[in-house]
């Protein structure tokens, strides 16, 4: 395999092109862990939304999703993901506390 690696980093110099990028995100740290369970947790976030399963559960897994995000975008110091995912955080919060403080039965607002 380190072979192949040298391989293709000699093929990339050789280029001599600025069209080439190499993968600059970080592999193995905090961030990479933090990015993969999120994007898990949002994989099973569409799955109760495509199942037509409980509302609560898409909510649930969906804000632990962007927030991780959102935490990968602090790490990163990437503001688009700040951004996209303190908003989707804040909607999917509110949407959390609506559900839990609306009364059960007359599904009125308390």
């Amino acid at each position: 395999m380190k072979q192949v690696r040298e391989k293709l980093d000699d093929k990339i110099k050789a280029l001599n092109s600025t069209r080439v990028f190499k993968k600059v995100t970080p592999k193995g740290d905090l961030s990479w862990y933090i990015k993969w369970v999120s994007s898990i947790l949002l994989m099973i976030a569409v799955c109760f939304r495509a199942a037509d399963a409980h509302h609560m559960y898409d909510l649930y897994f969906s804000f632990a999703g962007t927030t991780g995000w959102l935490m990968v975008g602090f790490l990163w110091h990437d503001r688009a993901l700040i951004f996209l995912n303190a908003v989707l955080s804040t909607l999917l919060l509110t949407g959390i506390l609506k559900e839990l403080f609306m009364c059960a039965d007359c599904m009125i607002p308390l």
